[in-house]
């Protein structure tokens, strides 16, 4: 008898191990929406929502198709109040024919970089939203999984999240580019 509850005590602490032990627990995202609020660089162990997950083969593929490409890395320099122009920090090299659209993966957006990321996705699309869109940040970034499912929720339908990211894009030798994100307008808020 004692042997029993012994197992059955070891069997909960695996349990609530195991539970503990899911990188995307509750603290780092927001119960209402869902959106990753914080710990962006960890190992995403949840299916992206409003969109499938990609290999670099599928990137190819959809590359030839005519996908749109966005990258959402973040840049810690902000953007300048009075022109919008934003103040490159850390140098970002990019897939090649990518947009960079920065900070537009965070869990929380401010008005001006939610429209920002609204505009730049109708632009690049033509305003179709059945248009294939890629999105990627790193390998182990929740940033371009935030970006998926935000575009979800705007009404794109075939959206793609190529979770290796500039990483996986790098490991197999390809080249990258220089980016330069657009200006977000300075008042920007609609």
């Amino acid at each position: 008898m004692r042997r029993a509850a012994l197992a059955a005590a070891f069997a909960l602490a695996v349990l609530a191990s195991a539970a503990r032990a899911d990188p995307a627990s509750d603290f780092d995202s927001d119960e209402t929406t869902g959106y990753r609020v914080q710990n962006y660089r960890a190992p995403v162990t949840r299916p992206v929502e409003g969109g499938t997950r990609i290999d670099l083969a599928t990137l190819d593929s959809l590359r030839d198709e005519g996908a749109v490409l966005i990258d959402t890395m973040p840049q810690r320099g902000g953007t300048d109040p009075a022109t919008g122009a934003w103040r490159i920090i850390d140098k970002r090299e990019t897939i090649p024919g990518a947009t960079w659209l920065p900070e537009t993966g965070r869990g929380q957006l401010e008005p001006r970089l939610s429209a920002y990321f609204a505009r730049h996705l109708a632009r690049l699309t033509s305003g179709d939203r059945g248009r294939p869109i890629v999105f990627f940040c790193l390998a182990d970034c929740w940033m371009s999984w935030n970006a998926v499912k935000r575009a979800a929720a705007l009404g794109y339908t075939r959206l793609y999240w190529f979770a290796d990211g500039t990483d996986g894009w790098m490991e197999a030798e390809r080249p990258l580019v220089e980016a330069v994100p657009p200006s977000v307008p300075p008042h920007e808020d609609r």
